[in-house]
């Protein structure tokens, strides 16, 4: 299910888009270490931009900027306790910052201070018109005002670009207090409108349904959402509610949580539209006021890989406990983390045990193979998409996917005939897929075989995707071979030009010139070629002897050598 409201409002969510606009340097920074924190920012390592600021501060106590810095790398990493002190400094000082008012309304709602709350002056002391928006009307339900919550939530979904977070939090704040005939009739309103802004509001509507004892309709809800394919978290929804169990509210179970998803809500919107360290901070927060915000976490793991923080990723995919229902997808993303970190080994032994926790999921053994395929051990990808595969529903058009992979590790393994076969199936389910029409029909044009057939599936690859320099290097080859050279040079040119560093593109380049008799640009595509050459690709088609050796003595005559067939030009008769 897509979610098409989620960026809808990223134009009134995106206020205020950068942290510090308040603060100013009171006197000169300790040079070394906010030199260092300063190139620990930019290099997104918030743990060393926190201990270089830190220490720049200690000798600058009053530096709001150095005051911010901090806030903001112990926030990135989660740490709220320990960015608390130098906000509350800060907080106390009236130096106004976004970042630092953040931290404050997080401390404040952890212990549960409505009144404090309440009180802020968000003329200085506010975050931003929605977060200081919800977590008022959310500190007003608090303090045990439910009325005056309500208008807050109103007051809110006055602006249209607001309104549908409004209305979702309005709706979750009546669950919270157990009103959940009034958060239903939110959620249905509008033909359902509420319920499909996000997959969490999915999630909270299902659970509100199964409160009230409407489990048939809480997965009806589902299966509307979600499909037949479900991951382990939704599987384990759903034998829950065929099993007529009562599904607990844990969406905004209590305020904290409310607040919470306030800025899960704002970082989850913001993901993909703002910077990844910016939306960091929000999901950040949200992990730390409701720790059993899985989805906070995740994603703040995920914006951790994103950032090349592949560690921090990796100790954040790790917080969600085996047993969870999401620990598959923590998982999942650990093992992406890992593997990112150039750690493949720690990767196939994450991805090896969840075929054992999770053997009947094709994702875990897509995920293996892909990862086994990547690392060219290519006997042990085939086993794991033949799992894969095994488990998919059979003409499944998911299963494209699994079948071209495939075939790529039984082409590279020299079983041709099979590799064709899933070549041609994956076709079957999605005909019109560049990349397998490419790769089918380059390997056809290798193997000159089926040549006229391969011609006109790269033709079609090309027309998909013709700023694809691998692509367009396919249609050059397969015009080479055909003995088309003059067709083929504007092609090749083309390839180069899309993929000026690629050796075998280069190489090929300097093939088509050669065909045409223009020896000397073929020499220096050749040499070109030979210059990107990566000594530890093995398995590269540029193979750096026979481009010497074309150096050496021309195409015609390693051609010769080779016992291959002389360049011919397609109307030689």
């Amino acid at each position: 299910m897509t979610f098409p409201f989620r960026r809808a409002a990223t134009a009134a969510l995106a206020l205020s888009l950068t942290f510090g606009a308040g603060a100013q340097a009171t006197a000169q920074e300790p040079a070394g270490a906010y030199l260092a924190g300063r190139a620990a920012t930019y290099a997104n390592d918030f743990a060393a931009a926190a201990d270089y600021y830190t220490r720049a501060l200690v000798r600058d106590p009053q530096n709001a900027v150095l005051m911010e810095s901090v806030v903001f790398a112990q926030l990135a990493l989660g740490e709220l306790r320990r960015a608390l002190p130098v906000a509350q400094r800060m907080w106390d000082d009236s130096i106004n910052s976004q970042v630092g008012n953040m931290v404050m309304l997080g401390g404040f709602s952890q212990a549960q201070d409505y009144q404090a709350l309440l009180d802020r002056d968000l003329t200085t002391q506010g975050v931003g018109p929605l977060v200081d928006g919800l977590t008022t009307a959310w500190a007003h339900l608090g303090a045990g005002d439910l009325t005056q919550a309500l208008a807050q939530f109103d007051s809110v979904a006055e602006d249209d670009g607001l309104r549908m977070f409004a209305l979702y939090h309005r709706a979750l704040a009546l669950a919270s207090i157990g009103d959940f005939e009034a958060a239903e009739a939110m959620f249905a309103a509008d033909n359902g409108r509420l319920t499909k802004i996000t997959r969490r509001s999915v999630l909270a509507r299902v659970q509100i349904l199964s409160q009230l004892g409407r489990n048939d309709q809480a997965m009806e809800i589902l299966s509307d959402a979600f499909g037949t394919r479900l991951d382990p978290g939704l599987s384990n929804i759903v034998d829950h509610l065929s099993a007529d169990k009562t599904l607990p509210f844990t969406q905004a179970a209590t305020v904290t949580d409310g607040i919470a998803e306030v800025f899960y809500t704002v970082a989850s919107a913001l993901s993909g539209e703002a910077a990844d360290d910016y939306v960091l901070v929000y999901a950040r927060m949200a992990s730390r006021l409701s720790p059993t915000h899985v989805d906070a976490v995740l994603l703040s793991a995920e914006l951790l890989d994103s950032l090349g923080r592949y560690e921090l990723a990796v100790a954040t995919y790790k917080q969600v406990q085996p047993g969870h229902p999401d620990y598959h997808a923590a998982e999942m993303g650990r093992a992406e983390a890992l593997r990112r970190a150039a750690k493949p080994d720690a990767a196939i032994e994450v991805l090896d045990q969840l075929t054992r926790e999770f053997s009947d999921q094709p994702t875990v053994y897509s995920a293996l193979g892909d990862l086994l395929r990547q690392q060219e051990d290519y006997a042990k990808a085939v086993t794991a998409y033949d799992t894969a595969v095994s488990l998919m529903e059979q003409n499944d058009v998911a299963s494209w996917f699994l079948l071209y992979a495939r075939g790529i590790s039984l082409e590279r393994l020299h079983q041709w005939d099979r590799a064709e076969a899933d070549f041609r199936a994956a076709l079957e389910l999605n005909p019109n897929r560049p990349e397998v029409l490419n790769y089918l029909g380059y390997s056809l044009v290798e193997k000159q075989i089926k040549l006229d057939e391969a011609l006109s599936m790269i033709e079609r690859a090309v027309a998909a995707r013709p700023d694809s320099g691998y692509i367009v290097d396919s249609l050059g080859w397969v015009l080479y071979r055909l003995g088309r050279y003059d067709e083929a040079v504007a092609h090749m040119e083309q390839a180069v030009a899309l993929m000026p560093v690629d050796a075998v593109v280069n190489d090929h380049l300097g093939d088509v010139f050669w065909a045409v008799g223009r020896y000397l640009e073929a020499e220096f595509q050749w040499k070109r070629a030979l210059s990107f050459v990566d000594p530890e690709d093995t398995d590269s088609e540029a193979d750096p002897d026979r481009i010497r050796r074309k150096l050496e003595i021309g195409l015609d005559r390693v051609l010769t050598e080779e016992g291959a067939e002389p360049l011919k030009l397609a109307n030689d008769g």
